[in-house]
């Protein structure tokens, strides 16, 4: 566990990124997942590999894509599937910085980890621009601004780009400079978002306000946010995973075994 300080520099770090809209009293499935994301954020791991992708419903009405605030943001660990955001809104500046300061936490807490997305720029883009580092190397000239060591940011773009004018992009690239001690290599054939594009899928299927075979909006954002909120209690604590077999936060090390209903209505709030 970290020290007193740190714990309440964590606590007002995580409370700091919630939208007011979901503070607000009598919010149980909110103390319960902060709670249980201060108990993950206060262990320390030593690789990770993270996959970000998004994926939108409609919120109250019919609108278009772009105007829709029931955009989601999911943050997956690749190899224990363990959700570390899931944050629904306009698909804006403000969203993806929301996303970005909960992965920072992680990164804190993390020697070794690689973001991969699907063509999304705005993860790399806001993640450098808040945790980058000054490389100096004794060299004349301006020192050079890199990701923390151990830290790398790798995007697919996918679909055709023949019909696009102008320079081609590759189709894997590294978007932010990368620290140059940092040891992490990402095969191009690794480089990929499936497992969460499929737990995207799978939200489809469970939860209503996304699915695609009726109109079943979600009546506002509070209410969906809440319905996230409790999706990610019960995948990463009570769950089983399809693949893994195991519980995601058991997989990842944080617990020995999985939580019960019971035993997480009884869970002590911080």
């Amino acid at each position: 566990m970290p020290e007193p300080k740190a714990w309440r520099s964590t606590l007002r770090a995580v409370f700091s990124q919630l939208p007011k809209t979901r503070c607000f009293p009598g919010n149980k499935n909110l103390l319960i997942f902060i709670t249980l994301l201060l108990y993950s954020l206060s262990h320390q791991f030593l690789q990770a590999v993270i996959e970000g992708n998004e994926f939108y419903t409609k919120v109250d009405q019919n609108v278009a894509p772009e105007l829709s605030e029931g955009w989601t943001i999911m943050l997956m660990d690749r190899a224990n599937r363990f959700i570390w955001v899931s944050a629904c809104g306009t698909k804006d500046r403000t969203l993806f910085l929301q996303a970005i300061e909960t992965l920072v936490q992680v990164i804190e807490q993390t020697k070794d980890l690689t973001l991969l997305t699907d063509g999304e720029r705005r993860y790399g883009n806001i993640l450098f621009e808040i945790c980058h580092e000054i490389l100096r190397t004794g060299k004349p000239g301006r020192p050079r601004k890199t990701l923390p060591q151990g830290v790398v940011v790798r995007v697919k773009n996918k679909g055709s780009q023949s019909r696009k004018k102008g320079p081609k992009k590759p189709k894997y690239q590294t978007t932010c400079p990368t620290h140059p001690e940092t040891r992490t290599q990402v095969s191009d054939e690794q480089t990929h978002a499936n497992h969460v594009e499929a737990n995207n899928s799978a939200m489809r299927r469970k939860c209503s306000p996304y699915r695609r075979k009726t109109n079943t909006y979600a009546k506002s954002t509070n209410g969906l946010q809440r319905v996230l909120d409790m999706y990610w209690v019960i995948h990463n604590f009570v769950r089983s995973h399809f693949t893994t077999k195991q519980v995601p936060a058991v997989k990842l090390g944080i617990l020995s075994e999985g939580l019960n209903p019971k035993q997480l209505l009884s869970v002590k709030f911080a």
